[in-house]
């Protein structure tokens, strides 16, 4: 495709229904409203009801709410089987939701909070949806992962919700990472299926209030460099947008600003961290979080 890949270039998204988690603000509300804007029967997965029907209010087309928060494994069971029952069939799962930089926190599971809700709440949602996604050619899982896969990342498999150090910014790259090594799993999986891609996205730097639990020592520098540094979530929203629409994308592919050092511009092809190619981790990090959240994907 030549030139910048923008609104414009998604197709006709009439018939398909797309489920976009964490869809009430920043970049999940732009990702939901550009597809409903194109025809696709949108539903807002949130964890707040009453924000998600002010941010449906807000979108013109077909736009349902679901309640859904991530850091409850009861709940992400309750909101699938409703999704069920709902949809007999889902074109695309947008896994966009997520915590960053969060204080010690453990999720209603007891999983620390930035791996509990960025990863083994997406995994849970995805496996407990994916046989409405298999029968459906086309269809897509785009996890949003982020450029802090590569900033102190790694997964702690001897320590992986914490408990004996915490760090802010290790806990939220681990959790990133292990976004991006589930797509990778995930889309060698659906390979022999032939009907379904696993993709993965991130948004650059965007203007959002994912930061706002930022330690204080970078939220006031953040603050400043904000108008410098991000862009708008609208395109923000781009590179997930072209994940989950653009006829070329291949699974296994990962989408982020093109612009240098990936923080800002038109989506592009890029490439991730050596650690998150690690299939061997990718399988280890796969049985775990099976483990953990009691949901085994079918084969």
């Amino acid at each position: 495709m030549s030139g910048n890949w923008t609104e414009q270039h998604i197709p006709d998204q009439r018939g398909r229904v797309a489920i976009v988690t964490g869809a009430n603000t920043g970049l999940g509300f732009e990702t939901a409203r550009m597809l409903a804007a194109h025809g696709a029967a949108v539903v807002l997965a949130v964890r707040d009801v009453e924000k998600g029907k002010q941010a449906a209010a807000r979108i013109t087309g077909d736009v349902t709410v679901q309640a859904l928060d991530l850091t409850s494994l009861d709940s992400i069971r309750s909101a699938a089987a409703d999704l069920r029952a709902t949809h007999p069939r889902i074109d695309l799962l947008i896994n966009n939701a997520g915590v960053m930089y969060t204080q010690k926190q453990t999720t209603a599971d007891g999983f620390e909070l930035q791996f509990g809700t960025n990863h083994l709440g997406h995994f849970a949602l995805t496996g407990l949806l994916l046989d409405r996604l298999l029968p459906v050619p086309g269809s897509r899982v785009v996890t949003v992962s982020s450029t802090g896969h590569r900033i102190r990342a790694a997964i702690h498999f001897d320590d992986l919700q914490w408990e004996r150090s915490y760090s802010r910014v290790g806990a939220y790259g681990q959790s990133k990472l292990a976004n991006l090594m589930f797509t990778y799993e995930l889309q060698r999986r659906l390979a022999p299926h032939g009907t379904t891609v696993a993709v993965a996205a991130h948004p650059g730097m965007s203007n959002t209030e994912l930061a706002r639990n930022a330690p204080a020592a970078l939220r006031v520098p953040l603050t400043w460099l904000a108008p410098l540094l991000t862009q708008k979530a609208e395109m923000g929203a781009l590179p997930t947008l072209r994940a989950a629409t653009d006829p070329a994308v291949v699974g296994g592919q990962y989408y982020g600003p093109g612009n240098r050092g990936e923080i800002r511009g038109y989506p592009k092809l890029v490439s991730s961290s050596a650690d998150s190619r690690d299939q061997a981790a990718q399988q280890r990090l796969w049985t775990v979080s099976e483990e953990l959240t009691g949901v085994t994907f079918q084969r």
